[in-house]
């Protein structure tokens, strides 16, 4: 996403960073043709989803015991491709 949609309701937020990890982060939104504050939130986005990822994780471990090392593997895997 490049704009935000007209209709959207966006809220404007400050942010601070590290300077090294701010140029980065204007480099890699360069890079991805995205404008500062989509790619922030498409990072942000990314974020949450692994958070709820991690606590569905959890609650499935809670249920079975935890993952086995074949399996954590195989995960790894198929993530790597």
């Amino acid at each position: 996403m490049n704009k935000y949609d007209p209709v959207m309701a966006v809220e404007r937020v400050t942010v601070s960073l590290e300077a090294e990890l701010a140029e980065a982060v204007r480099e890699a939104a360069e890079a991805d043709a995205q404008n500062l504050s989509a790619w922030l939130a498409d990072a942000a986005r990314r974020r949450l989803a692994s958070r709820g990822l991690r606590d569905v994780l959890a609650v499935w471990e809670a249920e079975h015991g935890p993952f086995s090392e074949d399996e954590l593997a195989a995960a790894r895997a198929r993530l790597e491709t």
